[in-house]
Protein backbone atom coordinates (compact mmCIF):
# COMPACT_ATOMS: atom_id res chain seq x y z
CA UNK A 1 0.00 0.00 0.00
CA UNK A 2 1.35 3.40 -0.94
CA UNK A 3 2.52 5.62 1.88
CA UNK A 4 0.40 8.77 2.29
CA UNK A 5 1.88 11.77 0.56
CA UNK A 6 3.33 14.19 3.08
CA UNK A 7 1.65 17.59 3.35
CA UNK A 8 4.07 20.41 2.65
CA UNK A 9 4.47 23.05 5.34
CA UNK A 10 4.90 26.67 4.28
CA UNK A 11 8.15 28.43 5.12
CA UNK A 12 6.20 31.09 7.06
CA UNK A 13 4.74 28.47 9.42
CA UNK A 14 8.13 26.79 9.83
CA UNK A 15 9.88 30.07 10.65
CA UNK A 16 7.19 31.09 13.10
CA UNK A 17 7.40 27.70 14.85
CA UNK A 18 11.16 28.08 15.20
CA UNK A 19 10.76 31.59 16.63
CA UNK A 20 8.30 30.32 19.25
CA UNK A 21 10.57 27.41 20.20
CA UNK A 22 13.67 29.60 20.55
CA UNK A 23 11.87 32.25 22.58
CA UNK A 24 10.46 29.59 24.91
CA UNK A 25 13.89 28.07 25.56
CA UNK A 26 15.91 29.78 28.29
CA UNK A 27 19.17 27.95 27.52
CA UNK A 28 18.80 27.72 23.76
CA UNK A 29 18.42 24.74 21.43
CA UNK A 30 20.99 22.83 19.40
CA UNK A 31 20.51 22.26 15.69
CA UNK A 32 19.64 18.61 16.34
CA UNK A 33 17.00 19.60 18.92
CA UNK A 34 15.45 22.09 16.50
CA UNK A 35 15.36 19.65 13.58
CA UNK A 36 13.93 16.84 15.67
CA UNK A 37 11.28 18.80 17.57
CA UNK A 38 10.19 21.98 15.75
CA UNK A 39 7.11 21.86 13.51
CA UNK A 40 8.18 22.01 9.87
CA UNK A 41 11.41 20.10 10.52
CA UNK A 42 10.41 17.24 12.83
CA UNK A 43 7.97 15.74 10.32
CA UNK A 44 10.93 15.09 7.97
CA UNK A 45 13.62 14.39 10.58
CA UNK A 46 15.44 11.08 10.07
CA UNK A 47 16.52 9.40 13.32
CA UNK A 48 19.24 7.51 11.46
CA UNK A 49 21.02 10.80 10.78
CA UNK A 50 20.35 11.28 7.06
CA UNK A 51 19.30 14.94 7.38
CA UNK A 52 21.58 16.77 4.94
CA UNK A 53 18.74 18.47 3.05
CA UNK A 54 17.03 19.40 6.31
CA UNK A 55 20.25 21.00 7.61
CA UNK A 56 20.60 23.03 4.40
CA UNK A 57 17.05 24.26 4.86
CA UNK A 58 17.84 25.20 8.47
CA UNK A 59 20.82 27.30 7.30
CA UNK A 60 18.61 29.16 4.84
CA UNK A 61 15.96 29.69 7.50
CA UNK A 62 18.53 31.21 9.89
CA UNK A 63 19.41 33.77 7.20
CA UNK A 64 15.71 34.50 6.66
CA UNK A 65 15.14 35.15 10.38
CA UNK A 66 18.06 37.55 10.54
CA UNK A 67 16.80 39.36 7.42
CA UNK A 68 13.46 39.78 9.20
CA UNK A 69 15.31 41.56 12.01
CA UNK A 70 14.80 38.78 14.55
CA UNK A 71 17.77 38.70 16.99
CA UNK A 72 19.04 35.11 16.65
CA UNK A 73 21.86 34.54 19.15
CA UNK A 74 24.35 31.68 19.16
CA UNK A 75 26.04 30.14 22.21
CA UNK A 76 29.21 28.09 21.79
CA UNK A 77 29.65 24.85 23.69
CA UNK A 78 32.13 25.33 26.59
CA UNK A 79 33.68 21.95 25.79
CA UNK A 80 34.03 22.41 22.01
CA UNK A 81 33.93 26.01 20.89
CA UNK A 82 33.17 26.31 17.19
CA UNK A 83 31.43 22.93 16.93
CA UNK A 84 28.22 23.80 15.05
CA UNK A 85 26.55 20.57 16.12
CA UNK A 86 26.86 21.55 19.79
CA UNK A 87 26.18 25.26 19.27
CA UNK A 88 22.92 26.47 20.81
CA UNK A 89 20.51 28.99 19.28
CA UNK A 90 18.15 31.30 21.17
CA UNK A 91 16.07 34.46 20.81
CA UNK A 92 16.17 36.81 23.78
CA UNK A 93 12.69 38.04 24.66
CA UNK A 94 13.87 41.56 25.50
CA UNK A 95 15.22 41.96 21.98
CA UNK A 96 12.01 40.75 20.32
CA UNK A 97 9.03 41.79 22.44
CA UNK A 98 7.17 45.06 22.04
CA UNK A 99 7.88 47.73 24.68
CA UNK A 100 5.87 47.29 27.89
CA UNK A 101 3.96 50.55 27.34
CA UNK A 102 2.68 49.48 23.90
CA UNK A 103 -0.54 47.45 23.61
CA UNK A 104 -3.40 47.01 21.14
CA UNK A 105 -7.10 46.40 21.69
CA UNK A 106 -9.13 44.00 19.50
CA UNK A 107 -10.14 46.69 16.98
CA UNK A 108 -6.58 47.95 16.63
CA UNK A 109 -5.27 44.40 16.10
CA UNK A 110 -7.85 43.87 13.34
CA UNK A 111 -6.79 47.10 11.62
CA UNK A 112 -3.12 46.10 11.90
CA UNK A 113 -3.92 42.74 10.34
CA UNK A 114 -5.57 44.52 7.42
CA UNK A 115 -2.62 46.90 7.10
CA UNK A 116 -0.21 43.96 6.96
CA UNK A 117 -1.86 42.73 3.75
CA UNK A 118 -1.26 46.15 2.21
CA UNK A 119 2.41 46.00 3.25
CA UNK A 120 2.82 42.70 1.42
CA UNK A 121 1.56 44.20 -1.83
CA UNK A 122 3.10 47.63 -1.25
CA UNK A 123 6.64 48.57 -0.33
CA UNK A 124 7.60 45.13 1.03
CA UNK A 125 10.26 46.88 3.08
CA UNK A 126 12.31 45.18 5.76
CA UNK A 127 10.44 47.21 8.39
CA UNK A 128 7.09 45.96 7.08
CA UNK A 129 8.16 42.32 7.18
CA UNK A 130 9.53 42.69 10.72
CA UNK A 131 6.26 44.29 11.78
CA UNK A 132 4.22 41.51 10.20
CA UNK A 133 6.20 38.87 12.10
CA UNK A 134 5.64 40.73 15.38
CA UNK A 135 1.92 41.05 14.63
CA UNK A 136 1.72 37.30 14.06
CA UNK A 137 3.36 36.71 17.43
CA UNK A 138 0.57 38.79 19.01
CA UNK A 139 -2.04 36.50 17.50
CA UNK A 140 -2.88 38.76 14.53
CA UNK A 141 -3.47 36.60 11.45
CA UNK A 142 -3.67 38.49 8.11
CA UNK A 143 -6.69 37.49 6.03
CA UNK A 144 -5.26 35.83 2.91
CA UNK A 145 -8.61 36.31 1.15
CA UNK A 146 -7.89 40.03 0.98
CA UNK A 147 -4.82 39.46 -1.18
CA UNK A 148 -5.31 38.91 -4.90
CA UNK A 149 -1.94 37.23 -5.14
CA UNK A 150 1.00 37.39 -2.78
CA UNK A 151 4.33 36.07 -4.14
CA UNK A 152 6.80 34.92 -1.52
CA UNK A 153 8.99 37.87 -0.50
CA UNK A 154 12.74 37.62 -0.73
CA UNK A 155 14.84 40.79 -0.65
CA UNK A 156 18.32 39.30 -0.47
CA UNK A 157 19.17 41.11 -3.71
CA UNK A 158 21.38 44.06 -2.83
CA UNK A 159 19.85 46.19 -5.60
CA UNK A 160 16.32 46.05 -4.18
CA UNK A 161 16.35 49.08 -1.80
CA UNK A 162 17.96 51.41 -4.36
CA UNK A 163 15.55 50.34 -7.11
CA UNK A 164 12.55 50.72 -4.82
CA UNK A 165 13.67 54.23 -3.92
CA UNK A 166 14.22 55.06 -7.62
CA UNK A 167 10.67 53.97 -8.43
CA UNK A 168 9.27 56.09 -5.62
CA UNK A 169 11.41 59.14 -6.50
CA UNK A 170 11.21 58.60 -10.28
CA UNK A 171 14.93 58.56 -10.91
CA UNK A 172 16.92 57.04 -13.76
CA UNK A 173 19.52 54.56 -12.54
CA UNK A 174 22.57 52.76 -13.86
CA UNK A 175 23.91 49.30 -13.07
CA UNK A 176 26.08 46.57 -14.56
CA UNK A 177 24.26 43.46 -15.74
CA UNK A 178 25.56 39.96 -16.45
CA UNK A 179 23.97 37.62 -18.97
CA UNK A 180 24.31 33.84 -18.63
CA UNK A 181 27.10 32.34 -20.71
CA UNK A 182 28.64 35.73 -21.56
CA UNK A 183 31.79 36.72 -19.59
CA UNK A 184 31.39 40.46 -20.26
CA UNK A 185 29.03 42.65 -18.23
CA UNK A 186 26.85 45.39 -19.70
CA UNK A 187 26.05 48.83 -18.29
CA UNK A 188 22.35 49.65 -18.36
CA UNK A 189 20.68 53.00 -17.83
CA UNK A 190 17.00 52.55 -17.16
CA UNK A 191 13.92 54.16 -15.67
CA UNK A 192 12.68 51.69 -12.99
CA UNK A 193 8.91 51.27 -13.27
CA UNK A 194 7.99 48.25 -11.14
CA UNK A 195 9.45 45.46 -9.01
CA UNK A 196 7.71 42.09 -9.21
CA UNK A 197 8.46 38.86 -7.35
CA UNK A 198 7.84 35.81 -9.53
CA UNK A 199 9.02 32.26 -8.80
CA UNK A 200 10.56 33.71 -5.61
CA UNK A 201 12.87 35.97 -7.64
CA UNK A 202 12.73 39.72 -8.09
CA UNK A 203 12.33 41.22 -11.57
CA UNK A 204 12.65 44.87 -12.55
CA UNK A 205 10.35 46.25 -15.23
CA UNK A 206 11.93 49.36 -16.72
CA UNK A 207 12.40 51.61 -19.71
CA UNK A 208 15.86 51.15 -21.23
CA UNK A 209 17.21 54.41 -22.67
CA UNK A 210 19.69 52.66 -25.00
CA UNK A 211 17.10 50.26 -26.41
CA UNK A 212 14.31 52.89 -26.45
CA UNK A 213 11.95 50.19 -25.21
CA UNK A 214 10.74 48.47 -22.04
CA UNK A 215 13.09 45.82 -20.67
CA UNK A 216 12.93 43.36 -17.76
CA UNK A 217 15.96 42.54 -15.60
CA UNK A 218 16.59 39.96 -12.89
CA UNK A 219 17.92 41.62 -9.75
CA UNK A 220 20.15 38.60 -9.08
CA UNK A 221 22.10 39.38 -12.29
CA UNK A 222 22.90 42.96 -11.31
CA UNK A 223 26.60 42.84 -10.44
CA UNK A 224 27.25 46.41 -9.33
CA UNK A 225 25.65 48.92 -6.99
CA UNK A 226 22.65 50.80 -8.42
CA UNK A 227 23.44 54.49 -8.86
CA UNK A 228 21.31 57.46 -9.83
CA UNK A 229 22.22 59.16 -13.14
CA UNK A 230 21.03 62.18 -15.07
CA UNK A 231 18.67 61.51 -17.96
CA UNK A 232 15.87 63.17 -19.95
CA UNK A 233 12.44 63.32 -18.36
CA UNK A 234 10.47 60.12 -18.82
CA UNK A 235 6.78 60.32 -19.71
CA UNK A 236 5.18 58.17 -16.97
CA UNK A 237 1.71 56.77 -17.60
CA UNK A 238 0.10 56.92 -14.17
CA UNK A 239 -2.98 55.06 -15.44
CA UNK A 240 -0.94 52.03 -16.52
CA UNK A 241 -0.33 49.10 -14.14
CA UNK A 242 3.37 48.42 -14.78
CA UNK A 243 3.62 45.71 -12.12
CA UNK A 244 0.48 43.94 -13.30
CA UNK A 245 1.69 44.06 -16.90
CA UNK A 246 5.04 42.46 -16.00
CA UNK A 247 3.39 39.81 -13.82
CA UNK A 248 1.08 38.87 -16.72
CA UNK A 249 4.04 38.64 -19.10
CA UNK A 250 6.01 36.40 -16.72
CA UNK A 251 2.95 34.23 -16.06
CA UNK A 252 2.40 33.78 -19.79
CA UNK A 253 6.00 32.60 -20.22
CA UNK A 254 5.68 30.19 -17.30
CA UNK A 255 2.42 28.84 -18.72
CA UNK A 256 4.25 27.93 -21.93
CA UNK A 257 7.31 26.38 -20.25
CA UNK A 258 7.05 23.35 -17.97
CA UNK A 259 9.85 21.10 -16.77
CA UNK A 260 9.33 17.49 -15.78
CA UNK A 261 11.42 16.98 -12.65
CA UNK A 262 11.75 13.79 -10.61
CA UNK A 263 12.45 14.43 -6.94
CA UNK A 264 13.08 12.29 -3.88
CA UNK A 265 10.11 12.33 -1.55
CA UNK A 266 10.49 14.14 1.82
CA UNK A 267 13.43 16.27 0.67
CA UNK A 268 13.98 19.99 0.37
CA UNK A 269 13.58 19.72 -3.42
CA UNK A 270 10.25 17.92 -3.07
CA UNK A 271 8.81 20.49 -0.66
CA UNK A 272 9.98 23.58 -2.54
CA UNK A 273 9.18 22.39 -6.07
CA UNK A 274 5.81 20.90 -5.09
CA UNK A 275 4.70 24.37 -3.96
CA UNK A 276 5.13 25.58 -7.56
CA UNK A 277 4.11 22.42 -9.42
CA UNK A 278 1.37 22.92 -11.99
CA UNK A 279 -2.03 21.41 -11.39
CA UNK A 280 -2.92 18.43 -13.55
CA UNK A 281 -6.00 18.22 -15.73
CA UNK A 282 -9.29 17.43 -14.03
CA UNK A 283 -9.52 13.84 -12.87
CA UNK A 284 -5.75 13.36 -12.63
CA UNK A 285 -3.43 13.59 -9.66
CA UNK A 286 -1.15 16.69 -9.71
CA UNK A 287 1.88 14.48 -9.15
CA UNK A 288 2.91 11.02 -10.33
CA UNK A 289 4.26 8.83 -7.53
CA UNK A 290 6.60 5.90 -8.05
CA UNK A 291 6.22 3.95 -4.80
CA UNK A 292 9.02 1.51 -5.58
CA UNK A 293 11.69 4.18 -5.54
CA UNK A 294 10.04 6.87 -3.36
CA UNK A 295 10.21 9.35 -6.25
CA UNK A 296 7.73 12.07 -7.14
CA UNK A 297 7.40 13.41 -10.67
CA UNK A 298 6.45 17.08 -10.84
CA UNK A 299 5.54 19.36 -13.71
CA UNK A 300 7.05 22.72 -12.73
CA UNK A 301 6.54 25.96 -14.70
CA UNK A 302 9.54 28.24 -15.11
CA UNK A 303 10.50 31.51 -16.80
CA UNK A 304 14.29 31.50 -17.20
CA UNK A 305 16.05 28.21 -17.98
CA UNK A 306 19.43 29.40 -16.64
CA UNK A 307 17.97 30.60 -13.34
CA UNK A 308 15.94 27.42 -12.90
CA UNK A 309 19.02 25.31 -13.73
CA UNK A 310 20.96 27.08 -10.96
CA UNK A 311 18.22 26.17 -8.49
CA UNK A 312 17.90 22.55 -9.65
CA UNK A 313 21.66 21.98 -9.55
CA UNK A 314 21.65 23.24 -5.97
CA UNK A 315 19.38 20.36 -4.95
CA UNK A 316 22.07 17.87 -5.98
CA UNK A 317 20.82 14.26 -6.09
CA UNK A 318 17.40 15.25 -4.73
CA UNK A 319 16.18 16.38 -8.18
CA UNK A 320 16.61 15.01 -11.71
CA UNK A 321 15.39 16.82 -14.83
CA UNK A 322 13.60 14.56 -17.29
CA UNK A 323 12.72 17.21 -19.84
CA UNK A 324 13.15 19.55 -21.63
CA UNK A 325 16.57 18.52 -22.91
CA UNK A 326 17.86 22.10 -22.90
CA UNK A 327 17.19 22.49 -19.17
CA UNK A 328 18.60 19.04 -18.41
CA UNK A 329 21.83 19.93 -20.27
CA UNK A 330 22.15 23.20 -18.34
CA UNK A 331 21.84 21.37 -15.00
CA UNK A 332 24.35 18.68 -16.04
CA UNK A 333 26.79 21.39 -17.11
CA UNK A 334 26.56 23.05 -13.69
CA UNK A 335 27.02 19.78 -11.84
CA UNK A 336 30.06 18.92 -13.95
CA UNK A 337 31.59 22.32 -13.19
CA UNK A 338 31.04 21.66 -9.48
CA UNK A 339 32.74 18.27 -9.74
CA UNK A 340 35.63 19.81 -11.68
CA UNK A 341 36.06 22.59 -9.14
CA UNK A 342 35.82 20.44 -6.04
CA UNK A 343 37.04 17.05 -7.23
Amino acid sequence: MAAPQQRSISSEKRLFSMVLALIASTTGLTKQQILSSVYGYSDRYDESGNNASLERQFERDKDSLRELGIPLDTIDSPEEAGNTQLMRYRILKEGYELPADVSFDARERALLALASTVWREGSLSAESRRSLMKLTSLGVTPDSALIGYSPRVHTRDAAFPALLEAIQQRHTVSFQYAKPGIPAVFTREVVPLALVSFESRWHLYSYDWAMHAPRTFLLSRMVSPVSQVSAPDYNYDDSFDYAGHLFSELQAIADRQHATVRVLRNTDAAVRLAERAAKASEGDSPVGIDDSTALITLSVPYVDAHVFADELAGYGPEATVIEPAELRDLVIRRLRRAVSAHG
